[in-house]
């Protein structure tokens, strides 16, 4: 697939989240690329907890694609149909790129990640979720993953009269690769602010009124441990986006709904059609992780288009930063013998939540005024 004389190659990058703009934007001088996304901005998801205790916080995390690239272009439309060397939109229109980067991300719910594609409706979902919240005296947060820990500390810290629990099936918090002394550490910080946390025990029943609802919240656990609250948050159940895929690439779709690739992160048997962040089987599914895994796939492109040899991607070891507020949390570090606390976590992270450097990528702000 060498370049050569030929017209300029095209590249249809499908979802234009952290793995999807990045690797939009790392092929837009090299390559004809249209990035295919129903929002209308970018939302920054890492900080959307942020932004529900703290509405200020919103008009500054959603981010429009108008300056991402100087020579693509971004459709609004949805991606219906995605086969081997085409892609069919909710538009009616149909691409033949030469080239094919899957990068859909996932679902989840609200408050961590959105449902509406309008960014006017969404920032008005969040609001009306801040008020609920606002009212609500007791929470309870279904969950202890980095989602549940960060929504936990993040009303703590906003509201310390506030009574929350959060529940979590497994023995402890934080399942996955990390070290047990970060899961104390942030038990520790969470316990120390009140926060009750249920261990070991799933609940018979999810609560009948709608998460994010204030109201009456009454459940219980197997043990036939009784809680009660006045607002409750579903943190759990990510879902790879891949619905979409058809003809010989839906092969690629494992039972949990994400795509199986090689290291190189193209598709098996597909040598043109690349797969990242949450939709990919490739990594942990976190956005920093997305993001590399999109030079990674940028690069390959580029080599294919050039007949040049493609590199493997990379997985990092295992790491993680979880703010508990803006004050708060804990981090473990690649090469670092100790957890990392409160202050250092802040720095890296609690305090402003990457929101500049993100601004920064979509042509918001200079680089000088990043924090």
């Amino acid at each position: 697939m060498s370049n050569g004389s030929d017209p300029r190659r095209t590249v249809a990058v499908v979802g234009g989240g952290y793995g999807g703009f990045a690797a939009a934007k790392a092929l837009d001088e090299s390559a004809d690329v249209t990035l295919i996304e129903p929002r209308d901005a970018f939302v920054h998801n890492v900080a959307a907890l942020r932004a529900l205790v703290e509405p200020e916080w919103l008009p500054r995390i959603f981010l429009p694609y108008d300056h991402l690239l100087r020579n693509g272009r971004v459709v609004r439309a949805r991606a219906v149909e995605v086969d081997a060397g085409r892609v069919g939109l909710s538009t009616g229109e149909e691409l033949r790129p030469d080239a094919i980067v899957l990068a859909t991300g996932s679902t989840y719910p609200f408050p961590a990640k959105t449902h509406t594609d309008d960014t006017a409706v969404t920032i008005s979902r969040y609001r009306e979720g801040h008020d609920q919240l606002a009212r609500a005296g007791s929470v309870l947060i279904v969950g202890a993953g980095p989602t549940g820990l960060e929504l936990a500390g993040e009303i703590s810290d906003r509201w310390a009269e506030k009574r929350v629990t959060v529940v979590e099936e497994a023995p402890d918090v934080l399942s996955g690769p990390y070290r047990q002394e970060l899961r104390d550490e942030v038990r520790r910080q969470l316990e120390e602010r009140g926060v009750r946390l249920v261990l070991g025990e799933a609940l018979t029943a999810e609560p009948d009124l709608p998460p994010v609802t204030y109201g009456n919240v009454a459940v219980s656990t197997v043990a036939g441990r009784a809680i009660e609250a006045e607002i409750w948050f579903r943190c759990y159940g990510l879902a790879p986006v891949s619905n979409y895929l058809t003809g010989e690439l839906a092969a690629a779709r494992r039972p949990d709904g994400s795509i199986e690739v090689m290291p190189t992160l193209q598709v098996p048997g597909h040598p043109n059609v690349f797969a990242l962040g949450d939709v990919s089987a490739a990594d942990l599914k976190t956005a920093g992780r997305a993001g590399r895994e999109a030079k990674t796939a940028a690069a390959n492109v580029r080599a294919r288009f050039e007949g040049r040899e493609l590199d493997p991607y990379e997985p990092s070891p295992p790491a993680i930063l979880i703010p508990l507020g803006p004050t708060g949390g804990a981090s473990e570090l690649p090469g670092q013998p100790e957890i990392a606390g409160p202050e250092p976590t802040t720095t890296m992270k609690g305090a402003h939540l990457f929101v500049d450097r993100y601004r920064e990528e979509f042509g918001l702000q200079e680089a000088a005024a990043r924090s």
